[in-house]
């Protein structure tokens, strides 16, 4: 049994959401072909049909008016072509690919020259370190 509590909020309630109401609104989205198919069934029907149309897929007058105009102005056709970049021609893909390799390479190369430059240093270091210990042994 749950009742009031001091505050006024109601006590033993858990917060459970209601099946019937979504968290959170979403909108609907449509394929081409499904604004297609349902173009194509809506102008096939009686005015009774429609409207049973309407109910069964939850949709509104409004909406299928707006898809007729597209339909007519051929947006339609272009919302059924793949979205994005075209797909690159082969002389763009090779010189991306040796863009990329020369990068890397580039990469390779300083790499090189730092482990040259510091074999270099503990060369000098090492013949310093030599010189001077040959330089104590004759001293002595």
């Amino acid at each position: 049994m749950t009742g009031l509590s001091s505050t006024g909020q109601a006590v033993g309630m858990e917060d459970v959401p209601d099946p019937q109401v979504p968290e959170r609104a979403r909108r609907r989205t449509y394929t081409a072909k499904y604004k297609r198919d349902i173009l194509t069934e809506y102008d096939s029907l009686d005015r009774q049909g429609r409207g049973a149309l309407l109910r069964r897929e939850k949709l509104y007058t409004s909406l299928v008016s707006s898809w007729r105009d597209q339909r007519d102005k051929g947006v339609l056709a272009a919302l059924a072509r793949p979205a994005g970049a075209p797909p690159a021609s082969t002389a763009e893909k090779d010189a991306a690919r040796l863009r990329k390799e020369n990068l890397r390479l580039s990469g390779e190369l300083d790499t090189a020259r730092q482990v040259i430059a510091i074999q270099g240093k503990l060369s000098a270091l090492l013949d310093q370190l030599s010189t001077n210990s040959s330089d104590k042994n004759t001293e002595k």
